[in-house]
């Protein structure tokens, strides 16, 4: 249950920072649909706007990486960070940048090795091997 109201659009629509927030999150994604983070961020018009900015900044203008990339990143963070929200909503939009059953199932094992050994590695406290830092 969230902490917070979710806006509907009735709501929005008398807001105009926030109605100007969501029809661009329906522009850009070219869905009549705004998800829930929105509509909850919605109770702060000034987190809303910033935090859309900065998405539509790394995420959505292009870059080094590609989407599916930068999507796979959000996925292992979101793990990391136990945010089951975030590992929903960007694996749907990983599955829409093309990613495979198959890919899906090897960027798992990935994040569990990773998981396992930087476990092992903080629990052993191993030194950092002198090749690996840079300057």
């Amino acid at each position: 249950m969230a902490t917070v109201k979710l806006w509907t659009d009735e709501e929005v629509a008398a807001v105009p920072v926030v109605k100007a927030v969501f029809d661009d999150i329906r522009a850009t994604r070219k869905s009549d649909s705004v998800n829930n983070f929105w509509r909850g961020l919605a109770n702060h018009p000034d987190l809303l706007k910033r935090t859309w900015t900065s998405i539509k900044q790394v995420m959505i203008e292009p870059g080094a990486l590609d989407p599916l990339t930068k999507e796979l990143v959000y996925i292992a963070v979101s793990s990391a960070n136990s945010c089951s929200y975030c590992v929903h909503s960007h694996t749907a939009a990983a599955r829409a940048k093309g990613l495979s059953d198959e890919q899906y199932a090897e960027f798992l094992a990935v994040v569990g090795m990773a998981t396992e050994t930087n476990s092992l590695a903080n629990s052993l406290q191993i030194p950092v091997d002198r090749e690996f830092l840079l300057g």
